[in-house]
């Protein structure tokens, strides 16, 4: 397997909807799960099925999502023949839009022209899900497929897999066909490859809008949904960072929530997400909330239904609180002080 499929990250993607979360950071880096990012799940399954070269084309604000690959040590990655590969957008003039966007490919084609591997599986980097990627390589080989594509009950899950000599040819001859991307080819029925639709019987959530963050990231929560994403035998894996265990209050209560290291709880929390080196003060209540990494939450607040994206702070008295299907954003850094929101 790691000698026939090469990975391709497609991080361009902008999602409008996404927004409140993505100004400084792409979709791909959005913090996910309280320990996580969105790109982790798609990295971790290439990596776990044996890919060894993974190739990540990212657009604007590629800052945060560079800090966290590294050199990709965390995933295997950092080795001295295949691994690790960063592309970011050499002219920010073109307009990179959809999935495997073959511009951008184009402006990067000695890197295929080098890559050993057979085939290329091209993916987006918000898709939510565990999937081993070797069955999926059996069945395209044996079903003579051109191109496979995998979806989830009938829905697109903006992942691909083609022959690499193939993927060159539609990279070479874009002008000519009008195919920007992955998707465009995939949708063509009238085109001329034979177009196979893979369909995978696990949990996937393409996250990209705010709801569907929440309701993602509130899935979480539920014990089979996180046995189903988080195998023991299949980890997630993610940048590791060395912290202190959470310590709790003696008068803090915690109740069906994901709590990370390093942070304070000396408040309420329930049906909530708590990142990393978070603090809640004395007498607040956070309930249904996703809490973002260094996030300060001072006395005697009230969140319900509210995502707080990193090192926020909100101030003592201050009420947050919003209807389930459609949750309030605090961007990250800014400062709360009392008040409310319903």
């Amino acid at each position: 397997m790691n000698k026939q499929l090469l990975g391709v990250i497609d991080a361009t993607t902008v999602h409008d909807d996404l927004h409140e979360l993505s100004i400084h950071r792409s979709v791909a880096a959005i913090p996910f799960g309280g320990r996580y990012r969105l790109i982790d799940f798609i990295l971790s399954n290439m990596v776990n099925s044996g890919i060894q070269s993974v190739a990540i084309f990212p657009k604007f604000q590629y800052r945060s999502l560079m800090d966290h690959l590294g050199s990709g040590r965390n995933w295997d990655l950092n080795r001295k023949r295949d691994g690790l590969f960063f592309f970011p957008a050499p002219n920010f003039d073109k307009q990179y839009t959809g999935i495997g966007t073959l511009d951008h490919f184009a402006d990067n084609i000695d890197f295929f022209e080098r890559a050993t591997q057979e085939y290329a599986l091209i993916s987006n980097s918000y898709t939510v899900f565990n999937m081993d990627f070797q069955p999926l390589l059996d069945w395209h080989v044996k079903s003579g497929c051109d191109i496979t594509e995998v979806q989830k009950e009938g829905k697109s899950l903006g992942i691909y897999l083609v022959k690499k000599t193939l993927l060159m040819d539609l990279i070479t001859t874009r002008n000519e066909t009008g195919y920007s991307n992955m998707r465009d080819v995939a949708t063509d029925h009238d085109s001329q490859f034979h177009l196979c639709y893979y369909n995978f019987e696990g949990y996937a959530s393409m996250v990209d809008t705010i709801d569907q963050y929440f309701k993602t990231s509130m899935d979480l929560l539920k014990p089979e949904v996180w046995k189903e994403l988080f195998p023991k035998e299949w980890p997630i894996l993610t940048k590791v960072k060395d912290e202190p265990p959470t310590r709790y209050d003696v008068d803090a209560s915690v109740r069906n929530s994901m709590v990370a290291n390093g942070g304070i709880i000396e408040g309420t929390v329930e049906n909530s997400i708590i990142a990393r080196g978070v603090k809640i003060g004395k007498g607040s209540v956070i309930r249904n909330c996703i809490i973002m990494q260094k996030t300060q939450i001072k006395e005697k607040c009230l969140l319900d239904s509210v995502i707080v994206d990193k090192d926020a702070r909100i101030e003592a008295g201050t009420v947050i609180t919003a209807p389930a299907d459609s949750p309030a954003v605090i961007r990250k850094g800014s400062v709360q002080g009392v008040g409310s929101r319903s």
